[in-house]
């Protein structure tokens, strides 16, 4: 299968005292054609190696190639292939929706028309507004707009719905889909699982510079050794008893305990909560709250590295 991307070793290292290794070894490959997610709490170098492989930074070592070309060798060729919306973009205030998007079209060569992809972004009412006139979604919404004039077959977006409402997330997702529907590539860098879960063909879950685990969202789920968790608290106790007491039960495959909420992992909820139950009564103790829900990219990557992905360093 031909390549959008494909990395080997890169690394990045801020000099200082002691020095930032921000990305360390990665290794990637990017098909054409699919939605690639980078996954990870800040400061796990997501951004960073995008801003690599959009050649915004160069690496300290390491192979990139993009679109079959290398930046240090063929920059120009790259640039007309693809298009890229930043964590954050700023566009001038007195430019109306269409101005801006026919300035960014005139970077390039060939591309869209600006009123066609006005009318991809749902923006055809806002189209003589000043951009200081703009909500945080429809700027969000033109971000994007001007990374697909060039009609780009790469596409880069770098939390492209941070800080956004539900609705205008969703409306972000409609232009994603809709731009890979027509064969074109994407890669995008996320926190959100919900919005990994429901773009990406597969993901790359970066924690610490490096990729800690790899595959379609599913692939990665089943690792738990279940699609199912259970949740629960107990009532207040002297001596809350360690995650792992609870690991001996049916159908449990992995535990965990995080500020106070225990989180079991299983393959039969019908097995599991009948076992629980028993156990927690033969025990004296009581039950302050409990759920059961499908297991999420958030399990996994907490079952890694047993931080959860909004966490700070």
């Amino acid at each position: 299968m031909p390549l959008a991307i494909r990395c080997r070793n890169l690394t990045k290292t801020y000099s200082g005292r002691p020095p930032v290794e921000a990305v360390r070894g990665l290794d990637l490959d990017v098909n054409v054609g699919e939605c690639f997610g980078l996954l990870g709490p800040n400061g796990a170098g997501k951004t960073t190696t995008m801003e690599i492989l959009e050649g915004i930074l160069d690496s300290t070592a390491g192979e990139v190639e993009v679109l079959g070309h290398r930046w240090d060798q063929n920059g120009s060729a790259i640039r007309r292939r693809i298009g890229i919306s930043l964590q954050e973009t700023r566009l001038a205030d007195k430019l109306t929706v269409r101005e801006v998007i026919t300035v960014f079209r005139s970077f390039y060569p060939s591309g869209l028309d600006p009123d066609e992809v006005v009318a991809r972004v749902s923006m055809e009412e806002k189209a003589r507004s000043y951009v200081s006139k703009l909500s945080g979604g429809q700027r969000q919404r033109l971000a994007v707009a001007c990374a697909i004039v060039g009609d780009p077959e790469l596409l880069f977006l770098d939390e492209p719905t941070t800080g956004l409402d539900p609705q205008s997330r969703r409306q972000l997702w409609d232009i994603i889909n809709k731009f890979r529907a027509s064969g074109r590539t994407v890669m995008l860098t996320t926190h959100y699982m919900d919005e990994a879960e429901r773009l990406c063909d597969r993901v790359a879950v970066v924690d610490r510079g490096q990729v800690i685990a790899l595959g379609t969202p599913n692939e990665l789920i089943a690792r738990l050794g279940g699609q199912h968790m259970i949740d629960f608290t107990l009532a207040e106790t002297a001596a809350p008893p360690p995650a792992d007491e609870f690991a001996r039960l049916p159908s449990v495959t992995t535990t965990r305990l995080d500020a106070g909420q225990y989180s079991l992992t299983v393959t039969e909820p019908h097995v599991a909560l009948p076992a629980l139950m028993r156990d927690l009564h033969q025990t004296n103790r009581e039950l302050a709250t409990l759920t059961t829900r499908h297991a999420t990219l958030e399990d996994v990557f907490v079952n890694l590295t047993g931080r959860h992905l909004r966490d700070n360093d």
